[in-house]
């Protein structure tokens, strides 16, 4: 089956000041296959309403984002906001379902898998799960960074360990905004196709965390359920991002103007 043609960048919208790449997740997938093929050097930003937020306040991370290949559409509002704007093909990218579709969707061509990320042992049990998942998925590596900041020489030590294991993709499991920071930074001493920032799936995936069923992620209050289980780390996050991104993305969408690009 001959594989779709998309034009050489997505359509964007622009919320709240950030291009959301206005992509469903099988286009996604295909672009992060053109990545690897055309060895790209690229990297993907899985953004959500608070990521969002995050880069209004912070004009280093907006660049970042402003840098990337793709910023997918992971959380529910970023998608209602692009349909709103008359892209009716887009769909929730949603970085534990990306990992698993890129895994499925690339496995006949033979892509390596690095993770980058996670507390100690997650990272190595998710490759576990997803290597018995999808039948011998090819894993170059696993790495677990250490919780602090990283001095140049780390960086530069860490880039040539990855490198040395010749990946196609490197997945960064680490909170956000660090793996975006990361992954800008990590970029050019790279020689992987393509990074890929999914934070929490490898908590989900690895079985280390409890994923919300999926009506509560179509529903849009996925965060009420991660506030619910984790809410010494996330209640008092989303108790100032909800309504905030409410109040901002209603005024974008009644004085805004901001058609897709």
């Amino acid at each position: 089956m001959p594989s779709p043609r998309f034009s050489p960048s997505p359509q964007t919208v622009n919320i709240l000041g950030v291009n959301v790449s206005a992509v469903s997740l099988d286009e996604a997938v295909a672009r992060i296959g053109g990545f690897i093929a055309a060895k790209r050097r690229a990297y993907v930003c899985v953004r959500d309403a608070h990521g969002i937020l995050r880069c209004r306040d912070d004009a280093v991370l907006a660049d970042v984002h402003d840098r990337a290949d793709l910023v997918t559409p992971d959380g529910m509002p970023l998608v209602w906001m692009c349909k709103w704007y008359g892209v009716k093909t887009v769909t929730r990218v949603y970085g534990p379902d990306l990992l698993l579709a890129v895994c499925g969707g690339l496995m006949a061509r033979g892509v390596r898998h690095y993770f980058y990320g996670g507390a100690p042992g997650v990272g190595q049990r998710l490759a576990d799960s997803l290597v018995g998942r999808f039948g011998g998925l090819p894993v170059a590596g696993v790495y677990c960074p250490p919780f602090r900041d990283l001095s140049d020489p780390e960086l530069m030590d860490i880039c040539a360990t990855i490198n040395a294991a010749a990946p196609d993709i490197v997945w960064v499991g680490l909170s956000s905004p660090k793996q975006e920071y990361w992954m800008a930074r990590a970029r050019p001493h790279l020689d992987a196709a393509v990074l890929i920032g999914i934070g929490a799936a490898f908590d989900f995936h690895s079985g280390e965390k409890r994923q919300a069923p999926r009506w509560i992620q179509r529903s849009g209050f996925e965060w009420l359920f991660r506030a619910v289980t984790e809410p010494r780390r996330l209640g008092m996050r989303y108790l100032k991002t909800v309504p905030r991104f409410a109040l901002l993305a209603a005024g974008q969408l009644l004085f805004g103007n901001r058609k897709p690009q």
